[in-house]
């Protein structure tokens, strides 16, 4: 098949989270024999960028978002013109060349994009996060999940204290934006990553007609993460990584408070990831059992897993299908999370019962750490094949490329 890849994440100065899905998922296309090239900001295009991303394809530029001068943070308000513009940016961006392609395969944060696509035109989108219903694609507000169903309620996630206009006018924008998301919905195909995804939309907005969406989880590219653990050396008794962003959502700063004085002498944290509340958990809880190690190589954080006793994923937000959690399992480690969003649905990709422990609060988390401490570490030989490989993906997404 020949396949268009389209994301704004890409080319990126860092090819991480969804962009590293679109890469890692066009090369094994590739691999497969099929005709793989990437749409993305072509701003940000030059002689090296499929190199810099890892793809061994073609990268073409698109659509350009630089500096369009749509500050709502200055508002105080969501405008409900901002997203239809960047929407039909793409739209027309993959229109100029859809003609030359057996499937568009959007990955993005614009689920709107596919309403501005013509329905003769065959295109999927894959929805990575809440983006779907919530415009700043979290559902987390104030260290805390957002249930809000009132849309006018979004308004806070701008403005402290919104009166009524800001409120009237950001309910507006994410009332169009939801009911365009659904639209697009309706008129495409669509691949949610987690079946919470697809529930999640369906609660803001239930009358949503989903009858051409799936759920295909996440992947990882087993290969290399097989390769990279090979070469890592044994597991250190006791070491418990950490890998992520390091901010309110992430949840780093309740679990180190919780864990604060309990760690038995021979276990250690590691926190590897940068973010803006890491200057104050490094001043606040850094020593000697307790190290953070900054932004480093995803193969490194890969070698780092390999070695660990344990992963360690504290979310507070609800993850759509965490990474962190895919590569532990995939590389035979045991891994303690809490209980929310996709997370639960991952249990499925087990090697052996209790590799992953779920957690419902963050004092049941350190408990479930504890009994895993308190154990040999395991070392598992890694099979030749894992259920979250990519390649195990593949069967599922060209079927729904073919429906």
């Amino acid at each position: 098949m020949k396949i268009l890849m389209v994301s704004e994440d890409l080319p990126g100065a860092v090819t991480s989270g969804l962009g590293a899905h679109v890469v890692t998922l066009s090369n094994a296309l590739l691999d497969q024999g099929h005709a793989v090239d990437i749409m993305g900001r072509s701003e940000r295009m030059h002689a090296g960028a499929a190199a810099d991303m890892g793809f061994r394809g073609r990268v073409l530029p698109g659509f350009g978002f630089a500096h369009p001068g749509w500050n709502e943070a200055q508002l105080g308000l969501f405008n409900p013109a901002k997203r239809p513009w960047f929407a039909r940016r793409v739209a027309q961006a993959l229109m100029r060349v859809a003609d030359q392609y057996d499937v568009v395969h959007y990955h993005g944060h614009l689920p709107t994009v596919g309403r501005y696509v013509p329905v003769a035109v065959n295109f999927v989108q894959t929805r990575h996060d809440q983006g779907s219903e919530c415009v700043t694609r979290l559902r987390f507000k104030d260290e805390h999940v957002c249930d809000t169903r009132d849309v006018r309620d979004c308004a806070a996630c701008l403005h402290p204290t919104p009166n009524s206009l800001r409120r009237t006018v950001s309910g507006l924008a994410v009332g169009r934006y939801r009911s365009g998301a659904a639209e697009a919905f309706a008129r495409h195909k669509t691949i949610f990553v987690s079946d919470f995804l697809r529930r999640a939309f369906l609660r803001a907005v239930p009358d949503a007609d989903l009858s051409h969406a799936r759920v295909i989880h996440d992947f990882v590219p087993y290969a290399r993460l097989r390769e990279r653990a090979a070469a890592s050396g044994d597991v250190t008794p006791g070491d418990v990584l950490i890998a992520g962003r390091i901010d309110a959502g992430k949840g780093i700063g309740e679990f180190l408070a919780q864990v604060h004085g309990w760690l038995p002498r021979h276990a250690t944290v590691t926190i590897v990831g940068d973010g803006p509340l890491r200057q104050g958990l490094e001043g606040q809880h850094a020593g000697p059992q307790v190290r953070f190690l900054g932004r480093r190589p995803h193969d490194d954080v890969i070698r780092m897993a390999a070695r660990s006793h344990v992963v360690v994923m504290p979310s507070l937000l609800e993850e759509a299908c965490p990474a962190t959690v895919m590569e532990a399992l995939a590389l035979g480690k045991p891994c303690v999370a809490l209980a929310r969003g996709g997370t639960p649905e991952l249990a499925a990709y087990q090697y052996y019962d209790g590799q992953l422990q779920l957690a419902e609060t963050m004092p049941r988390l350190v408990q479930r750490l504890a009994d895993i401490l308190g154990r040999p570490p395991v070392k598992m030989p890694l099979t030749d094949t894992c259920p979250l490989d990519v390649f195990e993906a593949i069967p599922r997404i060209l079927d729904c490329y073919r429906a």
